[in-house]
């Protein structure tokens, strides 16, 4: 074994991991498992300690790195643990010379590491270099591009800019370039991803928006297929991003939403920017641009003070929003956030909570794909067995050369996939 990375939470955790496997190799590690955490749950960080000590039961000679959120935030907790051989900081696990040190500290695969902890300070980072995906090898239909890292807002739930640092963009120009290599190479989709994607291009000269950039790669890189954009703060999204939802076909239409709750006492105590009438008139507006566009959304239930009447204006969210796609939160306190000083739900109800909201977005996605039957889409091939609708929607399929766009008839769905 050389390098493996296991991998927590976000998309964009996902697209480090990739960049973290080929910087750790390039470095000279070897038998070497990384564990690139998550912070944005009492559980996520439960679920990479565990993973640790079964890392170390299972290969008992391998190294043990840890890196990601959880790691910048809780970097002695883990230095802590027996079974973990160093401790990387979020902005150091995209650095060469970070991994050219841990290889230097790790030394040979018996000695003990000199020095447990390189946890750099994450609010003294300023700029962001560009990293090309991984994948520009390997043939994968889709990839990710990430365009911005951190965040300047303060929700007071979440404790990832602590983990991420203030927010930062790569150079429009250094995007469009990655694009391009992408697609010269034969990925037919690409994702922009970022942390708080909505807020890029506020630290670059001229300060463009999400929209701007969007625009530049749709006329730049002209032979891209698909262009698709991960999670956006609806009261961030600028006009040229709507103005490219309205009238671009490239541009997928699918978005998915922060909002993250639907009572407003809630979300002025979240310290969020929008308000319930915000959320609803945004997909209202979206979806007069772009009738047949997917949303999907992010929501917390069990927020500290949210009673039932507060919890049922979160939940219908997703009738009064028309959301397909329902990513739910149970909330979870995080140490030193404001947060956590509330007056918490009781975890029983959080749970149950957390159940119900989880029903009724199963309940919306049933119905989009029963009205997906009899509809043509275009659909990108992601193996032999599967692949996704321009609206992300997954289609159980047989055929087709991975990474190629089919037009297809849906014959019907299993309550998760469309059938073809």
């Amino acid at each position: 074994m050389a390098v493996e990375v296991v991998t927590f939470g976000c998309r964009l955790n996902a697209f480090e991991s990739d960049v973290i496997r080929r910087e750790a190799e390039a470095a000279g590690l070897h038998d070497t498992v990384v564990v690139n955490t998550c912070a944005v749950t009492n559980e996520a960080v439960a679920q990479a300690r565990q993973t640790i000590r079964r890392l170390r039961r299972e290969r008992p000679a391998a190294r043990i790195v840890v890196t990601g959120c959880a790691a910048q935030t809780e970097a002695a907790m883990f230095a802590a643990m027996g079974e973990v051989d160093r401790v990387l900081g979020n902005d150091d696990k995209m650095r060469t010379e970070a991994w050219r040190a841990t290889r230097v500290v790790l030394g040979d695969a018996l000695a003990p590491p000199r020095d447990k902890i390189a946890v750099s300070d994450i609010m003294a980072v300023t700029e962001m270099a560009p990293h090309l995906a991984a994948g520009f090898h390997s043939g994968l239909p889709r990839v990710f591009v990430q365009v911005q890292n951190g965040c300047d807002h303060r929700c007071t739930f979440c404790i990832i800019p602590y983990g991420r640092g203030n927010s930062r963009s790569v150079a429009m120009g250094a995007v469009v370039d990655q694009v391009r290599a992408l697609t010269e190479t034969g990925h037919a989709e690409i994702v922009l991803t970022g942390v708080d994607l909505t807020s890029y291009g506020g630290d670059l000269p001229g300060a463009p928006k999400l929209g701007t950039l969007v625009k530049q790669i749709l006329k730049h890189v002209p032979e891209l297929k698909r262009l698709r954009i991960s999670s956006i703060d609806s009261i961030e999204a600028d006009r040229d991003l709507l103005d490219v939802v309205a009238n671009n076909e490239r541009l997928m239409p699918h978005l998915h939403l922060s909002l993250q709750a639907g009572d407003d006492l809630i979300l002025k105590r979240m310290k969020r920017r929008h308000t319930r009438a915000d959320a609803i008139g945004f997909c209202d507006q979206i979806r007069r641009l772009r009738p047949d566009i997917a949303l999907g959304a992010d929501i917390i239930a069990g927020f500290p003070t949210e009673t039932e009447a507060m919890f049922a204006r979160s939940r219908d969210l997703v009738e009064d929003c028309g959301l397909t796609f329902l990513h739910v939160f149970p909330y979870s306190p995080r140490p030193g956030t404001p947060a956590a000083r509330m007056p918490q739900v009781d975890g029983r109800v959080i749970r149950e909570r957390a159940r119900r909201l989880r029903g009724h977005g199963e309940a919306a996605l049933g119905r989009r794909l029963a009205a997906e039957v009899g509809a043509v889409r275009d659909v990108l091939v992601e193996s032999a067995t599967q692949g996704r609708t321009e609206h992300f929607i997954p289609v159980e399929m047989v055929g087709g050369a991975q990474g190629t766009v089919r037009r297809m008839t849906i014959a019907g769905h299993d309550g998760a996939r469309l059938r073809v």
